[in-house]
């Protein structure tokens, strides 16, 4: 069987892709991904890569679709009006990518696409070719939702290609029912992937003194930089403990003179970096909120724009997350993220609901019938 995958350049929609193409090819199919620039995170997964698109990236698209209004941190709009804003602004990203992804899936005679909610070009293409298709969802927030808010932005598209609309694709879920997702669709228990990466020895377990990590994810730090945890860390020099700052190479001047107990980290491997901690703060972005999740840590969510609102309501509503605004963080609630035991409970029985899902060599005998069909 041959596997088409595809969706945005942007590690948040790409790597949750990544344990289902595994699985995929271990069972012995066939898999290669067709996506649009930039490659480079991509292309050191190992996997093989049909080039689409017009050469340009994700971030330049979207500079062009909004008149340079790319904003991340986005507080005075409701989930609505940044879900909408978002598929505007995808399918504008997506329309280079239709011609190329038509002739990469018929060409190479792929049985199933796999597709991210935020490709709008995936499902024109598996219409048009008849071809079954799976939306691959990323966090709590229903992909079949998003989907057809871009396909609302492709109306013409579908015109020029001759196609009454879009394909009808099964949802594959990687969350627990508590926590959202596509009702009717498949589920599959979340295995991180968050990319290679050197571990430093010392991290490997847990110290004596509780860990905190703190970090913003992929994106955030690129358009808005450090500013979401200014406040933090100031807090966190009074409190007993350690915080691991994982921000990649971002710029640390906002934060000043960091107190003794923040050591600011290299590129680590999120999954690695959290067997080794106690509790994780970060921005509310879906891989980093169900990373975490796996490991059954307590989280402190600071929701900045992007799907971070709907992800923090969905998180505290079970119990195991707090969140707070950025400004009002302080070290009475980094004390509480480390010490009260409800939040503990809840998030070892958020993973305790991951681990009864099936995973995603599991899941390869449903994708397999879906392809038959």
């Amino acid at each position: 069987m041959r596997i088409l995958f595809t969706g945005p350049a942007a590690a948040g929609h790409l790597f949750p892709m990544i344990p289902t193409a595994q699985a995929l090819r271990a069972a012995g199919h066939e898999v290669l991904f067709a996506n649009a620039q930039p490659l480079k995170q991509l292309r050191e997964t190992g996997f093989p890569i049909v080039e689409i698109g017009d050469g340009s990236t994700l971030f330049e698209a979207f500079e062009r679709s909004t008149g340079g209004d790319t904003r991340y941190v986005t507080p005075d709009l409701t989930p609505d009006e940044i879900r909408d804003r978002a598929a505007r602004a995808f399918a504008f990203a997506s329309r280079p990518t239709v011609e190329g992804l038509l002739k990469a899936a018929e060409n190479w005679g792929a049985d199933l696409l796999v597709h991210d909610a935020f490709q709008a070009s995936a499902p024109l293409v598996a219409a048009k070719l008849k071809i079954p298709s799976v939306i691959q969802n990323f966090g709590v927030s229903s992909g079949l939702d998003m989907a057809g808010r871009l396909a609302a932005n492709f109306t013409d598209v579908y015109e020029t290609y001759k196609v009454s609309g879009p394909a009808e694709s099964t949802a594959l879920n990687v969350v627990p029912a508590s926590l959202g997702g596509d009702p009717g669709g498949l589920r599959m228990r979340y295995v991180p992937y968050n990319g290679g990466g050197i571990v430093p020895a010392e991290l490997l377990r847990r110290g004596t003194r509780r860990r905190v990590t703190v970090t913003l994810g992929t994106v955030l730090t690129q358009l808005d930089g450090v500013r979401a945890i200014v406040r933090l860390i100031e807090a966190a020099a009074e409190v007993d403990a350690e915080f691991l700052l994982a921000v990649g190479d971002a710029d640390l001047t906002p934060l000043g003179t960091l107190p003794d107990n923040v050591r600011p980290l290299p590129w680590v491997p999120l999954a690695e970096l959290l067997t080794a901690s106690d509790a994780l703060i970060h921005h509310g972005g879906s891989g980093t909120l169900l990373t975490a999740l796996q490991a059954g840590l307590p989280q402190l969510l600071l929701p900045q724009g992007a799907d971070h609102f709907t992800n923090a309501d969905a998180l505290t509503a079970t119990g195991a997350a707090l969140r707070s605004a950025s400004d009002d963080v302080d070290a009475r609630l980094l004390t509480r993220l480390i010490t009260d035991p409800d939040l503990g409970e809840a998030a070892v029985r958020l993973r305790a609901e991951n681990a009864a899902l099936p995973t995603p060599a599991e899941t390869v005998p449903a994708l397999e019938a879906l392809a038959a069909s």
